[in-house]
């Protein structure tokens, strides 16, 4: 199993492997740009391959996030076009990269109703992916739910997937957190849950796993990560995502609370253990 966190790609790819491999991470998580900002960001070739060739030597999985300010349903011309833009660029980066996906929210209607948010997404979504040939995913993150966001529970991602024009471009990132904080998964349903996401195709279609306690109850629909087995999910219902064959082969990536990543070295520890 591939067990690592997320880290700054401030001082390049290069740096963010080797950062990888002090804290005993086999996979990690960058940012593609500022994950407050839609500026384009040149990318260093030559960093780049040196850090892929790292990864590749150390089989490290790569996994890229996009900005959490796109929003895939906006119904403002002007904002899904900008949107457009910078996700394209995210899947090129990510692909400078080695990445085995690019990472990016679901949409929010902001007002403007299910039906819609879900129609423009998928719009969105086709407009995206008509302008990206290469061979990395875009992975659709479930959320919690928060405010007008779309996308909570396997079905409804499915159901998005599906209905674009390039399905086979698009997988998904399941995120532990956001899962429990919209009433989709606990303890006790954990068995139930995984059986939904094979029944519905979604766990086939699943590339990364983000590994996170929750500050916030069960259904509380709002999305606060916190350090694995100190929240309200707790420690063995964590366990199980750890220790089911069925999500053996995919990455699982940290995105804890940390004031520095070498934080994340002890949690990473503490992961292995819970699996064993």
């Amino acid at each position: 199993m591939q067990i690592g966190c997320h880290i700054s790609i401030g001082k390049g790819l290069e740096k963010a492997a080797n950062q990888a491999l002090e804290l005993g991470a086999n996979a990690f998580q960058v940012f593609t740009k500022n994950p407050r900002g839609l500026r384009p960001k040149k990318v260093d070739v030559k960093d780049a391959a040196k850090g892929v060739a790292l990864c590749r030597e150390n089989n490290i999985a790569v996994v890229c996030h996009t900005p959490y300010i796109t929003n895939l349903s906006t119904p403002k011309e002007d904002l899904q076009e900008v949107t457009i833009r910078s996700i394209v660029e995210d899947l090129h980066i990510a692909e400078a990269y080695g990445a085995i996906g690019a990472v990016v929210h679901c949409g929010k209607h902001v007002g403007e109703g299910e039906e819609y948010g879900l129609k423009r997404m998928i719009e969105t979504l086709d407009l995206i992916l008509e302008q990206y040939d290469g061979p990395t995913k875009l992975l659709l993150e479930n959320t919690a739910g928060q405010g007008t966001e779309l996308g909570l529970d396997p079905k409804t991602l499915m159901d998005i997937r599906n209905a674009t024009k390039y399905p086979e471009k698009i997988g998904f990132c399941f995120d532990t957190c956001h899962a429990f904080a919209a009433g989709q998964w606990n303890e006790e349903t954990f068995e139930d849950f995984l059986q939904i996401m094979e029944e519905t195709g979604y766990l086939e279609n699943i590339e990364v796993i983000h590994f996170n306690d929750s500050k916030v109850p069960f259904d509380s629909r709002k999305d606060r990560h916190e350090k694995i087995g100190q929240g309200e999910i707790g420690e063995k219902a964590l366990q199980k995502f750890l220790q089911a064959k069925k999500l053996s082969h995919l990455p699982f990536i940290l995105e804890t609370p940390v004031a520095k990543e070498e934080e994340y070295k002890e949690e990473i520890l503490y992961l292995h253990d819970l699996r064993a």
